[in-house]
């Protein structure tokens, strides 16, 4: 069977939600918990690091024994910070890691393995959907251009992105190296010239930004 571990990035202030989304309710239990749930619950995950604040922390574990060992580490001022923090708490010997925005509470037990599984075979994975809208690129006013942008072979990225975990260090080590900020891994190992295979989500797996976000995360999970 395929080892695991897991990274969930919570450490954010919510600011563009105006509140601590992932402390919302979402039918009845919080968003980090949902998340956080769908690793628990995992048969190839061995370790979780939770990135996030202690009182996030204690909340979110009150009661609560998994027989998986969750541990807390604090987040950075950046997304990619708080990436490198939890790489280094990690303490299993799992030869894979899949990183997950805790934002994104309707994660799929199914989808997840196929990103590992498919992250055992290629070395790194990522979940992501084809982009099917129009896309339009705006002026600093908000005025739309007369440019078109063709949609074929574009992807939109979502999390659980998982990877060897040697190769996901050595990518960070080289963004520090560089001073290049990245907003996901898959960005990190393209860095260095390394390319992720993208694993199609044909379930929705929105993250949560803002206010309207958790009402389309509460009907979507009613209809699936």
């Amino acid at each position: 069977m395929i080892d695991c571990s897991a990274i969930i990035v919570a450490a954010g202030s919510s600011r563009r939600a105006g509140f601590d989304k992932l402390m919302a309710l979402l039918d009845g239990t919080c968003v980090l918990r949902r998340s956080l749930e769908v690793f628990l619950e995992c048969p190839l995950i061995r370790e979780v690091v939770l990135v996030c604040p202690e009182d996030r922390f204690v909340r979110v574990m009150e009661g609560e024994r998994p027989g998986v060992p969750v541990r807390r580490v604090d987040g950075g001022s950046e997304r990619c910070f708080s990436v490198l923090a939890g790489l280094s708490a990690l303490q299993g010997e799992s030869p894979l890691v899949a990183i997950h925005d805790g934002a994104r509470p309707l994660l799929r037990q199914e989808h997840l393995m196929n990103c590992i599984e498919a992250a055992s075979v290629h070395g790194a994975a990522a979940s992501a959907h084809p982009v099917v809208d129009t896309l339009k690129r705006a002026d600093d006013v908000h005025f739309s251009q007369a440019e078109f942008i063709d949609r074929e072979h574009l992807w939109a990225m979502e999390t659980p992105q998982v990877f060897d975990v040697a190769l996901i260090r050595e990518a960070y080590r080289h963004v520090l190296e560089t001073g290049d900020l990245v907003t996901d891994e898959v960005s990190a190992l393209e860095h260095m010239g390394r390319a992720t295979f993208l694993v199609q989500n044909p379930w929705p797996n929105p993250k949560i930004t803002l206010p309207g976000d958790l009402a389309m995360a509460t009907a979507l999970r009613a209809m699936i």
